[in-house]
């Protein structure tokens, strides 16, 4: 039988509510990725303290596996014009075939099937088709690239698709921070934030120390950006998303859960594929495909052991599976640290801090 929150006396979508100065919203990344400060929460001991990220190794125990979320993301946002003149901005949200892309167009309802649209970066342009008529109440048009070299095509012409709260345009310095070091697999159109707190020599520090990398992919999209509106939290349908696990991650992570060692998950997406993907506590198995999965409290993991998160918005499904993996009381433990953050002027989502939760 399907969760419902009024199952769970108390638990409503404004629970999940917080009041946050906005000057704590990050604008930008830290100078440097490893600068990030670090919220250390011990779930046993119910203690927590405060560091940065470069100071993230003596955490982990050789023998541990961190999941890593590959994705890369597209300079999905373009800007450009009509055939008569008028701005038009798009955001890719997910191929639709061979050549066209599901995107949202502002403004949507104007522009005709057929016509043409030219977007335009730095002297190089990019020119798509509308293939579908304006639905009501809906900004998403059908997009016709033709055959072109579309990554290329949005490499020269793209920006990256910064969330709207951080209230800027992306600049090319976004183009490098705002992707992992690691990311690998394109499609996504947000990035995987917590990841891009690691530089390439806290990675190979890891590594030196025993602890096992294995890398997911889960393509971010724009339902990460969705709010939930109802109350009943459980009527909230996750928008889906394309995942893979591959057969070396599922033997690496079922080897530790035989051996009792930790498997610690960077990030609410990566926490996504490995719960899609376990068929029982401490087994999954390789598959790829498409989650829906909405993880709330309270929920039984059947992989991690520790989490790497940076903080969410409110009334979000990420806050949600963070307050889940904290377990009996988690809703109001999250709070208390998230307290403590804006107490001690921590900067928050995506180009923010981090909290690890082990």
């Amino acid at each position: 039988m399907a969760r419902r929150p009024h199952d769970f006396p108390g638990m409503k979508l404004s629970d999940f509510d917080y009041e946050l100065p906005p000057e704590l919203i990050a604008s930008h990344p830290a100078p440097q990725r490893t600068a990030s400060r670090l919220l250390y929460y011990d779930r046993a001991r119910r203690q927590s303290s405060h560091t940065h990220f470069f100071a993230l190794l003596p955490y982990f125990r050789p023998g541990d596996v961190l999941v890593l979320n590959n994705t890369q993301v597209l300079p999905a946002r373009l800007y450009g014009k009509r055939e008569s003149g008028g701005k038009v901005e798009a955001l890719l949200l997910k191929p639709a075939g061979a050549t066209s892309w599901q995107a949202l167009i502002r403004p949507s309802g104007r522009i005709k099937k057929g016509a043409q649209i030219i977007f335009e970066k730095n002297g190089r342009s990019l020119t798509t088709t509308v293939a579908d008529d304006a639905a009501a109440d809906s900004g998403e048009r059908l997009l016709d690239f033709g055959h072109v070299d579309l990554q290329k095509a949005l490499d020269d012409t793209g920006f990256m698709p910064l969330p709207p709260y951080i209230g800027r345009a992306a600049d090319e310095t976004d183009r490098e921070r705002y992707q992992t070091v690691f990311a690998a697999k394109t499609g996504a159109i947000a990035a995987p934030t917590a990841g891009l707190h690691f530089d390439q020599p806290l990675l190979a520090a890891l590594q030196k120390a025993g602890v096992q990398i294995v890398t997911v992919t889960l393509h971010v999209g724009y339902g990460t950006f969705q709010p939930v509106m109802s109350d009943d939290f459980a009527q909230h349908r996750m928008h889906e998303e394309t995942f893979e696990l591959t057969a070396e991650a599922a033997r690496t992570i079922n080897a530790a859960c035989r051996e009792g060692r930790r498997v610690i998950a960077c990030g609410t997406t990566s926490v996504r594929v490995l719960e899609t993907a376990a068929v029982s506590p401490g087994r999954i198995e390789p598959k790829t495909g498409v989650t829906n999965i909405f993880i709330y409290p309270p929920y039984s993991f059947k992989i991690i052991q520790g989490l790497i998160t940076n903080f969410h918005l409110p009334k979000t499904t990420l806050l949600m599976l963070v307050s889940a993996f904290l377990g009996e009381g988690g809703r109001d433990t999250l709070f208390e640290l998230y307290s403590a953050a804006i107490r001690e002027r921590y900067r928050f989502f995506s180009y923010g801090d981090a909290m690890l939760l082990l």
